[in-house]
């Protein structure tokens, strides 16, 4: 590896990728490559564009800390302006001339201190430090309903959204209430002839105002005083932090609160006594993904919506026929039904030094040390990769953090203080260890749910441990765990 230029590739061109490419280039790396399957950047906000889509977290929130954007249109960030934000983002600092798009990496295996990539176009390359911003939510799930293929009407997975299907007017069965499903209802409510939203189980919905920036604030916001003021970043991560209490301690004052919220806005929200049971959750609050919605519940008593909580039985030629017996007619279904959020870089094949292959190594379930780093696949950093805090709060501030841990380990293989960053088998170990048993008390394993954060031995994947722990983790490497020791800086000013 050159001490000054290593060869660097980045695979992926979504949020996280683009984070990477711009902070690269700030640091005087030259040699770099963004590899992006797709035409263009923007990861999970270009694929999705169906009805309704919005960010949960607050806009000005959900953008880099270096390039706030003053004109968003509302509180919450539409889906369609996010994608004009990375991609005017990637083009004002040059990502987009780094990237090589419609090139899908099909493996990388880790041989003579390099890693070397295989792509589904049968091109290759090669690079001294690998890094992975391939995204979580990317490999649409499908249900397995029998006869979906029997169905006369229109039918689409939320992730592919077909727009040259019109809606207004048809009878449409929405399948699936996470937050997508829930978005998709409250766009279209009233606007179907007849809209049924299936539910298996109902969701806690936590209240949210949504409403509309106006010319005078986004003109004012262009002043960056002004914005950090509207902002009140101090307040927003006490709200974070309150957040991932709530989560691991759900006896916490945050538990409670958000809880009742949850409660109120159902109690408050639902007329009809008979509905208002149906839509009520059997579990506790933020056992699942919690939902924000400002109009879900006003807009399930639309007129034209039906809940459906009878199971699905098959789908037939005119619509769904649900176990009580009853053909439900339709005209469109879409399977609001989520994401494989295991996969990460997967279907990749990986393999890194001593024939380690990554499908061995989470053959019991995808996991990380710190989510960056793992044993045996040497100089290969990831962002939101397995085990990283995943929440109702921006994935944007999770991978910033990550980015300034991968940054000191990258430093260290720059400096020439080592050729290989790797944790120790024992360092994850531990880690692993004890992130289960913090999983374990949380209220994604406590609150009686089954949920996407759990793996298939039904322990949540995710970070089980408060927002400040996780900033504490990310602020300075156990140099330790790598094999190295402090940096010469560090020890002189220790000394």
């Amino acid at each position: 590896m050159s001490a000054t230029q290593p060869r660097i590739i980045v695979l992926g061109a979504g949020m996280a990728g683009i984070l990477a490419g711009i902070r690269l280039q700030a640091d005087g790396y030259t040699d770099i490559t963004l590899y992006e399957k797709a035409d263009r950047v923007g990861g999970t906000w270009r694929d999705n564009t169906y009805p309704g889509l919005t960010c949960d977290v607050p806009s000005h929130f959900y953008t880099y800390s270096f390039e706030r954007n003053p004109d968003w249109s509302r509180h919450l960030p539409p889906g369609q302006e996010i994608q004009a934000y990375f991609e005017r983002t990637a083009a004002k600092y040059g990502v987009d001339k780094l990237t090589r798009f419609g090139e899908e990496a099909t493996g990388a295996d880790y041989r003579d201190g390099r890693w070397h990539l295989q792509f589904r176009s049968g091109y290759r390359d090669s690079a001294d430090i690998l890094i992975a911003a391939t995204g979580v939510l990317h490999h649409p799930r499908y249900p397995d309903i029998a006869g979906a293929d029997s169905f006369r009407g229109d039918l689409m997975h939320s992730a592919s959204w077909d727009h040259s299907v019109a809606l207004e007017g048809k009878r449409i069965g929405i399948i699936g209430n996470g937050s997508t499903g829930v978005q998709i209802v409250s766009a279209l409510a009233g606007k179907a002839a007849l809209l049924e939203h299936y539910q298996r189980t109902p969701q806690w919905i936590m209240p949210v105002e949504n409403g509309v920036f106006s010319e005078e604030e986004r003109a004012a916001f262009h002043d960056p005083e002004v914005l950090a003021q509207a902002m009140n970043v101090e307040e927003y991560m006490a709200a974070v932090e309150a957040y991932t209490q709530a989560i691991t301690e759900m006896e916490s004052d945050a538990a409670r609160a958000m809880g009742q919220a949850c409660l109120d806005n159902l109690e408050q929200s639902v007329t009809d006594p008979a509905l208002r049971e149906q839509l009520r959750p059997d579990h506790a609050p933020l056992c699942k993904r919690l939902i924000f919605s400002p109009d879900y519940y006003q807009a399930i008593q639309h007129p034209q919506c039906r809940l459906v909580r009878n199971g699905i039985q098959r789908i037939e030629p005119e619509g769904i026929r649900t176990e009580d017996g009853e053909l439900h007619e339709l005209d469109a279904i879409v399977y609001a039904t989520g994401f494989h959020a295991d996969h990460f870089m997967r279907p990749m094949t990986i393999n890194g030094r001593n024939g380690a292959a990554l499908e061995d190594f989470w053959a019991d379930r995808p996991k990380a040390y710190l989510a960056v780093t793992m044993p045996d696949f040497p100089n290969l950093f990831m962002l939101n990769g397995p085990n990283g805090p995943v929440g109702n709060f921006s994935l944007i501030d999770i991978a910033e953090h990550q980015w300034g841990y991968i940054h000191q380990l990258m430093e260290r293989l720059r400096n020439g203080d080592c050729k290989e960053v790797a944790p120790s088998p024992e360092a994850m170990e531990t880690f692993e260890t004890e992130r289960i048993a913090a999983a374990k008390n949380t209220v994604w394993y406590r609150g009686g749910c089954v949920s996407w954060y759990l793996d298939a031995a039904g322990i949540p994947s995710s970070w089980p441990w408060n927002f400040a722990r996780f900033a504490a983790c990310m602020a300075e490497p156990d140099w330790a765990v790598f094999g190295l020791d402090a940096p010469a800086a560090e020890r002189s000013s220790a000394a």
